[in-house]
């Protein structure tokens, strides 16, 4: 597994290490995924849980979505993956899922979320039902977010291959 992360600085301004983190984190999830077959990506190897690393991507695809382009910049825009009907379909549909549009639909909302952060100052705020929310907290929201399901893409990765690592 080739792992081309770039650490966060130990040392800058609030917007510097927050962006930075959440870049780290985002290609936590891209290494945990690096290598496997389609049908490795759509395993959910600790059942019942409907946990997979394809599933992980497609949901970070939908966090990234709805934080940015719909609470912070108030786009109304559909949510991903039949979320509408199923608010876990991102997890519950893998099995016909296409794993290239998955990633690919992943690194698109990265791609718009990262020129929205760099455009917006951390203090804007968005609205999520009826509440404000900052942009400030959005980035501090998507660490944790990634932190946290790439703590699942790890264990599941293990599980497939055995393979670990940061």
């Amino acid at each position: 597994m080739i792992d081309s992360r770039t650490p966060p600085p130990m040392t800058g301004d609030e917007p510097t290490m927050l962006n930075n983190w959440l870049e780290w984190h985002r290609a936590t999830l891209a290494v945990k995924c690096a290598g496997l077959s389609e049908e490795q990506l759509r395993l959910r190897p600790a059942p019942p849980s409907a946990l997979s690393l394809l599933g992980l991507v497609r949901h970070m695809a939908h966090v990234e979505r709805s934080w940015f382009r719909r609470v912070l910049r108030g786009e109304d825009i559909p949510k991903l993956w039949n979320k509408d009907k199923d608010n876990d379909a991102d997890f519950n549909e893998v099995d016909s899922a296409s794993v290239a549009e998955a990633f690919d639909t992943w690194r698109d909302e990265i791609e718009r979320a990262r020129a929205i952060s760099a455009a917006t100052p951390l203090d804007a705020a968005g609205d999520r039902n009826g509440q404000v929310c900052t942009h400030r907290w959005i980035l501090v929201h998507m660490i944790e977010e990634y932190a946290r399901h790439n703590g699942h893409a790890d264990l599941l990765r293990e599980r497939i291959d055995g393979v670990t690592g940061e």
